[in-house]
């Protein structure tokens, strides 16, 4: 049974070639992408094994106990990746739940993530070639830090499936996560900054007054993380290196017994899991009114205004981006301090363009509804200008307030008018080459109810090429602004900074109205196509 669920994988995983191009695509370029990592880490690592083996045993036991925190948390907040075998599905075979953990744990290395761990972990087996009786060591560790990572993604995931059912769950541990990868650059500067001022406790003043002091630092933190579950399994080639036995048989009970641990917790949230199977849901809100609805016009351009409206207040997908926003100016803040907050001065340009390319990919967020666009007769001025209006709503006031906030802060509110007519063009720009480009051009996204962070096959290489067309129109099309902008603030010159405001709003306004025209033809043209684009990724 195990063999088969291992087949079953295979098979899946290769149907991903014939599903559609943009998944073939994407799926090997991640291959290459992981290759190429596996690659890097296993070349630097050999590298130091043969230049320091105490530094490899700090680089292999550090570096591992951040693998498997990655394997633990990453799929909370991905929840419902790689759900390719849902135990689920195999609740009315009356497979035995031993076989089926087994089975399902072989089946899940088979993956990018997976294979790639497997294949970096052996790689670093080779580092300890100068020592060739710690390899059967290494391998025993590289067996047990895979098996970790596997068990503990699955045992959380499983265990947690009834509190991450709840769609309000995880839309707030969606939000939650994109604020604390967004903070991680501030932090570490803050950290930078608190530690790097050459005092007796700062990390310049321990490098200086003990050249070892860095490593030491490490190897404190990697004694203490080899005997946590995260790194025990990989520190035991390092441990047996240093000839310390007595530590070496604690940091293998810590493994054997964590393994033991998550495979008994797996088990048994799998059982439950398939006795009583979430149910999710939970009691809908009660509707109250016609909400936004009964505050646009009724008229094909007002319902699309107002389901647009809907979606950014409620949708986490949309909810993500605009959890960035007010997250935007302490980055800025944090990395300015250095120049007197003059970096503020693009806060408001790029907090345009990030609400202007909202709408690049708003035909794929719809997913299914889509059809009542097609099946109403939906005309393409109506669709465009319902996806716009809702962002002019709530953006030009933000978006407003931050340029006059930049200004203030940074001492040039005489050239305000620079700021302010560089940031309406740029979202006018932005929501203008959005709503032409995003009836051409459409790729996979998160389904309605899954994680925002979820990436879909084939969604990266598409993404990536649709974000790099329009960034690269909005950039040309903004140069005439941008020159008079930075010439404004360059000469010091106020009249500039009018003119740079006239010129902004003209071309920023033109480009918005031609995009939506265009956008429009190509949505009456191509309306079919887009739908069935759409159903496609569902």
């Amino acid at each position: 049974m195990v063999a088969h669920l291992v087949r079953l994988k295979l098979t899946l995983l290769g149907n991903t070639f014939r599903r559609s191009v943009w998944q073939t695509i994407g799926l090997i370029a991640a291959c290459l992408y992981g290759l190429g990592v596996v690659g890097m880490l296993v070349a630097a690592v050999i590298a130091t094994g043969s230049y320091d083996t105490e530094v490899l045993g700090l680089v292999v036991t550090l570096g591992g106990a951040l693998a498997t925190l990655g394997w633990w948390l990453i799929p909370l907040f991905l929840f419902g990746v790689d759900a390719t075998l849902d135990p689920h599905r195999f609740a009315t075979f009356g497979i035995p739940l031993r076989t089926l953990v087994t089975g399902l744990g072989v089946a899940a290395l088979i993956s990018v993530p997976g294979i790639a761990t497997l294949l970096t972990g052996l790689g670093v087996t080779l580092a300890w070639w100068r020592t060739p009786a710690l390899l059967p060591l290494a391998l025993l560790g590289v067996a047990l830090g895979v098996a970790t990572c596997v068990l503990g993604s699955r045992a959380l995931t499983t265990a947690l499936a009834p509190l991450l059912e709840a769609r309000r769950s995880r839309e707030v541990l969606a939000i939650l996560a994109m604020v604390l990868l967004v903070m991680i650059g501030p932090m570490m500067s803050w950290l930078g900054g608190s530690f790097g001022g050459g005092g007796p406790r700062s990390l310049e003043g321990v490098a200086r007054t003990s050249p070892e002091g860095i490593r030491l630092l490490a190897d404190q933190l990697a004694g203490v993380v080899a005997w946590t579950p995260l790194g025990a399994a990989w520190s035991l080639p390092a441990t047996a290196h240093d000839g310390a036995w007595l530590a070496f048989v604690g940091h293998l009970a810590v493994a054997l017994g964590t393994v033991a641990l998550l495979w008994l917790v797996w088990e048994r949230a799998l059982g439950r899991a398939l006795v009583r199977p979430p149910v999710g849901g939970g009691r809908g809100a009660k509707a109250k009114g016609l909400g936004w609805f009964g505050r646009f016009p009724a008229t094909p351009t007002g319902a699309v205004a107002a389901r647009s409206t809907t979606y950014w207040l409620r949708d986490p997908r949309y909810g993500s981006v605009l959890a960035i926003v007010p997250l935007m100016p302490v980055i800025l803040w944090f990395s300015g301090r250095e120049t007197d907050n003059q970096l503020l001065l693009i806060l408001a340009p790029i907090v345009a363009w990030v609400l202007g390319f909202g709408l690049s990919n708003d035909v794929a967020y719809d997913h299914t509804a889509f059809a009542l666009h097609v099946a109403t007769g939906t005309s393409g001025s109506a669709d465009r200008w319902g996806r716009v209006i809702p962002i002019l709503c709530f953006g030009v006031p933000l978006v407003s307030l931050f340029a006059v906030l930049s200004a203030v802060v940074a001492g040039h509110t005489a050239l305000l008018p620079a700021v302010l007519g560089l940031s309406l063009g740029t979202l006018a720009l932005g929501l203008g080459v959005s709503s032409a480009v995003s009836a051409r051009l459409v790729y996979p996204v998160p389904k309605p109810g899954e994680s925002p962070f979820k990436q879909p096959q084939g969604a990266a290489v598409a993404s990536m090429v649709s974000q790099t067309i329009a960034l690269l129109i909005v950039a040309v099309l903004s140069l005439p602004a941008l020159a008079l902008s930075v010439l404004a603030f360059a000469q010091d010159s106020p009249p500039l900074a009018w003119v740079a405001l006239v010129v902004s709003l003209a071309v920023g306004v033109g480009v918005l109205v031609g995009g939506v025209r265009i956008g429009a033809r190509t949505y009456d043209r191509r309306a079919p196509e887009l739908l069935q684009q759409v159903q496609s990724f569902a």
